[in-house]
Formats: C-alpha cells, sequence, structure tokens
C-alpha cells in the first residue's frame, strides 16, 4: 500500500516537469511539475518526504512521475497513510524509487531491456520492446525536458521490492 502511494507521488513530480521547455529548459523538474497541475499528489509527497530541495538540485536526474490519476488506483487510505510523519522512510523510498541518477532519453530505451538502478538502490526493469514500460508501467509521454533532468510520465505507480 506504501509503496504504491511513492509512485503516485513520483508521477506528480514528473509531470510537473513537462512545462519545461527542450534543452533550455528554465524549470527544474519540481517547479514544472507544480506548474502542470496533475501532479498534486506527487508534489504533495515530496514534500512530506523532505525531497524537494534534492529534486531541485543540479541533477541531471530522470524520473519516471506517476499522475494524480496513477495515486488515485492506489487503496483507499494509502496516501493518507504515506503522508504520515512516522511513515517518512517508507515515502522516501517508494518516491526514490522513481529517480534515475543522470538523463535517460527515451531514445535510450527504445528497443531494449535494461535494469536501471535507481536512487532507492533498487533497480527497475525497463522494456523498450514495445512502447515503453517501466516495472509494467506504460510510460504516457516521454522526455519532458527540466533544466535539471528528464520526466517520463507513468501511468501507474511502482513499488519497490520488500526489504
Amino acid at each position: 500500500m506504501l509503496k504504491k502511494f511513492a509512485v503516485v507521488f513520483a508521477a506528480v513530480f514528473f509531470a510537473t516537469s513537462a512545462l519545461a521547455d527542450g534543452h533550455g529548459a528554465k524549470k527544474d523538474i519540481v517547479d514544472t511539475a507544480v506548474e502542470a497541475g496533475q501532479f498534486t499528489t506527487l508534489a504533495a509527497a515530496l514534500t512530506a518526504a523532505d525531497l524537494v530541495g534534492a529534486l531541485k538540485g543540479e541533477g541531471p536526474f530522470t524520473v519516471f512521475a506517476p499522475t494524480d490519476e496513477a495515486f488515485a488506483k492506489l487503496p483507499d487510505g494509502t496516501i493518507d497513510t504515506l503522508l504520515k510523519p512516522e511513515n517518512k522512510d517508507q515515502l522516501v523510498g517508494i518516491l526514490t524509487y522513481h529517480v534515475v541518477s543522470g538523463a535517460v532519453p527515451s531514445t535510450d530505451l527504445v528497443g531494449k531491456t535494461l535494469d536501471v538502478a535507481t536512487l532507492q538502490g533498487a533497480t527497475v526493469a525497463v522494456d523498450g520492446t514495445d512502447g515503453v514500460t517501466v516495472n509494467g508501467a506504460n510510460v504516457v509521454t516521454a522526455d519532458i525536458k527540466a533544466s535539471n533532468g528528464i520526466i517520463h510520465v507513468i501511468d501507474t505507480v511502482i513499488l519497490p521490492p520488500e526489504s
């Protein structure tokens, strides 16, 4: 339940970056996502996890960002539970599972199957042989450029493996 919440939070963060303008993007990932308006859950999660500053950092980062609709697929109460201060470590784990160090454009993923290390420490399975999926979540919008990285919007929150 908590893992799904974190994935949704990450989606909000990435979607905001979609408003950035190409290689000359002036807004970072967080500001881009906030401006987009469809990642409010992700933005709230990033704030609760104290990750806003990190994702506004130099980067570059690649974020697989779930939308508000992706978060809505989680069981009732999951998001509220994850946002509680006592669940911060779990929330951080979920959100950082949606972030990869470095800028990874979709052209580096198409036609390949890869295991990619996340900032959480575990890997995600990226399959670019028929569209692009990340642990089964579909990339619905790719290559949203921000000043400090790239956002790929996904339709489902992904959860890290049990520790």
